[in-house]
């Protein structure tokens, strides 16, 4: 029968189809909704590990047990498991390890825009690349088929508009056979799996003859084909930007290209005899242009088409025409509304625990140094109280070097609780051992929410819904050697205050947890407070917390009701105490 799934269920479905029985993951959008799938299907192993280095770590070691694994992630975090991913290709493995990563075009949630078809051949590891939901289900089977035939990870490269759109996948309740009653015994094979550099250069040539047949099964796979068309255009294309060419050149020839590294130079030769003019579409870097390129073929593609941003079947179109390829379509109707729609800016929740953290650093003028997560948004007017922002856990190194620059700023590093966990640990070492100076604020809300409140170690529960021990910011940061730590609820303005003052002041390193839990996982709603029109001056003050139900009317603020969750917040830092609370 046939199911509407995502590219995100479909790579969960497909996993547990065939026979995976461990994965581990780090969520990170748009990626995270995989592991979340694959983790409701009986008989599997999931976890949420602190980092995507820890997650594909722990999906190699069953590999390397003879059980089929898989570790998803997205783009940027192949980055921080990238030690991990290249160790991989030179030992190989025992059982096939699927590695999903999302790539995000126009960076819908992230902060760059990498092409990760370029770890691909930098690792000298295979990646394949399907183009809808039902490709995602197939291609993780197909790829831990290569993985256990050419004894590699092998990549599946899936992007946003893969991974959270929905198209019919095949679907059957059956599963993957029962594992074997009796657990097997670890096969011990040092000189394979143990990476010292005299066994590393015996694996090197090992990894060079792999590429050389990958290369060759490239060539007969059916996951590249030519489509017949005309001979006039021939169309290079992969993944999802296969179906926008598909839409835009419906009468051209194509060749599909699912296995992105290696490439099947033969193939290509084939397909470029055929036609008398070849363009390339793909989105990001000129990854398959370059290829062709260098192979002496003539083709266009970034001459037409922008090398940033995400494609959509209207941004090719219009590129096309502009490059003469197609004639322009006949104008659209104009489409007249009465409607204004206003640009809404993102910000924090209505009663989020960030929002007062920020608030008061903003009002102390502390330089912040951000991370990623849903406090971010702090860099945003009104509260623009975050000054600097990379990548996970870069928060604390920045301020530590901020500091040792010798700059007369009040410096804080802030970041979250999943963000601490996940990169944060060994640069607060790092500020202890350095003699740093440096205050580090753990915005701990009990959730990675910026995902989707995942759970994380300092939750207490597995993504399976297991009990856990809680690993404690507190007792953690002492136990690495820090004396100075406070715990505060940043909605307790005052103390925060008093806190941080005594923190800045101080001239040793320290740590504040500001502590709140996250409103939407929680859903704790309290009365919303009330605006007395009569004592309001219209001073715009309270609107500077950026919470979304302050609306400012002609001559008071208004609260609007059904958006308020009652924090208070706003009637502390009211001066004319004209918001009450009820």
């Amino acid at each position: 029968m046939k199911k509407l799934m995502t590219g995100n269920e479909a790579f969960a479905y497909g996993a547990y189809l065939h026979g995976v029985r461990v994965a581990a993951a780090y969520p990170g959008t748009p990626s995270s909704e995989i592991l979340a799938n694959y983790a409701n299907y009986p008989g599997v192993f999931a976890e949420w590990s602190p980092n995507e280095k820890v997650a594909l770590d722990v999906a190699i070691g069953a590999a390397y047990a003879g059980t089929r694994a898989m570790s998803t992630l997205k783009h940027v975090g192949l980055n921080v498991a990238a030690d991990s991913l290249f160790y991989a290709v030179y030992t190989g493995l025992k059982a096939g390890l699927v590695i999903v990563c999302a790539d995000d075009p126009n960076m819908h949630s992230s902060q760059n825009e990498q092409d990760n078809r370029n770890y691909a051949k930098f690792a000298k590891c295979p990646m394949i690349e399907p183009s809808d939901s039902e490709e995602a289900k197939q291609f993780v089977g197909v790829a831990l088929d290569m993985s256990e035939q050419f004894d590699t990870p092998v990549i599946v490269r899936s992007v946003t508009r893969l991974s959270h759109s929905s198209t019919p996948v095949n679907y059957t309740d059956e599963g993957p056979p029962p594992p074997p009653e009796e657990p097997p015994a670890y096969e011990r094979d040092p000189q394979k799996f143990v990476m010292v550099p005299a066994n590393a250069r015996r694996r090197h040539p090992v990894v060079e003859e792999r590429l050389k047949e990958l290369a060759e099964f490239a060539e007969t796979t059916p996951l590249n084909y030519i489509e017949p068309g005309s001979s006039k255009l021939g169309i290079v294309s992969a993944g999802v930007s296969y179906h926008y060419a598909r839409e835009v050149f419906p009468d051209a020839t194509f060749l599909k290209l699912c296995m992105v590294y290696p490439l099947p130079e033969k193939l290509i030769r084939e397909f470029a005899d055929q036609v008398e003019k070849i363009v390339v579409v793909e989105e990001l870097d000129p990854f398959l242009e370059e290829h062709l390129k260098l192979m002496g073929i003539e083709v266009h593609g970034k001459d037409i088409f922008p090398i940033l941003g995400e494609f959509s079947p209207s941004l090719v179109r219009s590129c096309a025409v502009k490059a003469g390829l197609i004639e322009a379509p006949p104008a659209p109707p104009e489409l007249k509304s009465d409607l204004d729609r206003p640009m809404r800016p993102p910000m924090l929740c209505p009663g989020c625990g960030h929002r007062a953290l920020f608030h008061v650093l903003r009002e102390e003028g502390v330089l912040v140094t951000g991370d990623i997560g849903c406090y971010t948004l702090a860099f945003a007017p009104p509260l623009n109280a975050m000054h600097t922002t990379g990548c996970m856990g870069a928060s604390i190194g920045v301020a530590h070097g901020i500091d040792k620059a010798g700059v007369k700023d009040d410096v804080v590093a802030v970041l979250g609780d999943s963000t601490f966990l996940h990169s944060g640990v060994h640069p607060v070492i790092d500020v202890l051992y350095n003699q740093g100076n440096t205050t580090t604020i753990i915005s701990d809300n009990n959730a990675t929410a910026m995902t989707g409140f995942q759970e994380h170690p300092g939750t207490g529960k597995t993504i399976q819904g297991h009990p856990a021990k809680v690993v404690d910011p507190e007792k953690l940061v002492r136990g690495i050697g820090y004396e100075k730590v406070d715990i505060c609820d940043p909605y307790d303005i005052d103390k925060m205050e008093k806190i941080l003052k005594d923190h800045l002041n101080s001239k040793e390193p320290s740590v504040i947890i500001a502590r709140h839990p996250c409103v939407l996982s929680t859903r704790e709603k309290h009365t919303p407070p009330e605006v007395d029109p009569e004592i309001c001056i219209n001073c715009g003050i309270c609107l500077d917390i950026g919470c979304s139900p302050l609306v400012q009317e002609e001559d008071h603020v208004r609260i609007d009701t059904l958006l308020c969750n009652g924090c208070g917040l706003c009637v502390k830092v009211c001066p004319q105490e004209a918001i009450i609370e009820r």
